[in-house]
């Protein structure tokens, strides 16, 4: 029997139900171009299960607070959302981990709560989204949470939201637009010397930094032209960045990320909910028949181990299921290793 593979995903989401009744509210029933997921910690842990995760570290995805105009508003939901989330954690302490929800574009704000849950609450660290109603990472006004975050050596997870312009008809924002959100994100963080000036904080990319490593030499090229540096001490700062799979794992993609990232900088992702099941197990089968055995282990859960240490040395996970959700979860997983097989294009 081939073991588990015991990944740790650190690009999993949570939507509870008062969140999901305050989008609701607010006439927000998709995130991305997609509807938004049902949710639940129990099919959550199932989803996990099929994958072989023995650790999923939580956070809220696009529009996270950023859709409510009033600031004190914001954080107080910032806050009910993390308080959800250290709950959850603690009920369930081997199987998932946190990314604290911060009110941005309030970075004076979000300081103070990332303070109240990295202190307080066992945060394994924090989300950003990429921008906030057209504010992105890297922009002027944020150095009081950076000042926070470098002070605890925070693990930042990046992720996207909608482009400040409308969308284009017939392209939903998660299957392109967002990839260029991270990459502006990755683009001004270093442009305007984030990682430099705050070398403690560590960025966790969302979905393979989006074009940032396929098109890392052009963007180099650019931002050297226009501050002087060297494009070797610009890529240097790209390279630093930390990259999750989350529907990247493919042989287009995984080669390009693994060549670029530094040794020990790619991490595993599902981006469940809002990419099902399906789509987890069709990437999660591209990054096992992907790599060699060193570079699975590696990514699958080492490289995670060294961001979050409390999950190093972990018991293995051994999940009480019936035989009947065996037995499915076998056949899901043989079926979708042939479908990822004859799924892929030939080479004429």
């Amino acid at each position: 029997m081939t073991p588990a593979p015991r990944r740790i995903d650190v690009h999993q989401h949570l939507v509870p139900p008062f969140y999901r009744d305050a989008l609701s509210q607010a006439g927000i029933a998709e995130a991305g171009g997609r509807a938004l997921p049902d949710w639940s910690p129990e099919a959550a842990l199932d989803l996990m299960d099929l994958l072989g995760t023995d650790t999923a570290i939580l956070s809220v995805s696009t529009p996270g607070t950023g859709f409510l105009t009033d600031p004190p508003e914001a954080a107080c939901l910032a806050r009910r959302l993390n308080d959800f989330s250290a709950a959850l954690a603690a009920q369930h302490p081997d199987r998932f981990g946190w990314f604290a929800t911060l009110p941005m574009p309030d970075a004076g704000t979000s300081a103070k709560e990332a303070e109240r849950t990295l202190t307080g609450l066992g945060a394994d660290g924090v989300t950003l989204l990429a921008n906030n109603n057209g504010s992105y990472l890297g922009a002027d006004g944020q150095d009081a949470l950076w000042q926070v975050l470098d002070e605890h050596g925070a693990v930042v997870f990046v992720h996207p939201a909608d482009l400040p312009a409308p969308p284009v008809d017939g392209i939903p924002p998660f299957a392109a637009d967002f990839l260029l959100d991270t990459t502006r994100a990755a683009y001004l963080l270093v442009r305007n010397g984030v990682p430099r000036r705050y070398p403690h904080i560590r960025f966790v990319l969302s979905h393979a930094g989006g074009f940032l490593p396929y098109a890392s030499h052009r963007i180099a090229v650019a931002i050297a032209g226009t501050t002087g540096r060297s494009p070797l001490d610009v890529l240097d700062d790209f390279r630093g960045f930390y990259f999750d799979t989350a529907l990247s794992a493919s042989p287009a993609a995984l080669p390009t990320l693994l060549a670029f990232a530094r040794p020990g900088h790619v991490l595993f992702g599902s981006d469940w909910p809002f990419a099902p099941t399906a789509a987890g197990q069709y990437f999660a089968n591209g990054l096992d028949s992907g790599v060699d055995a060193a570079t699975l282990a590696a990514v699958n859960r080492a490289n995670a181990e060294a961001l979050f240490p409390r999950l190093a040395g972990a018991p293995a996970v051994a999940p009480a299921r019936p035989v009947a959700v065996r037995l499915r979860h076998s056949a899901q997983r043989a079926g979708a290793r042939l479908f990822f097989k004859i799924a892929q294009p030939g080479t004429n």
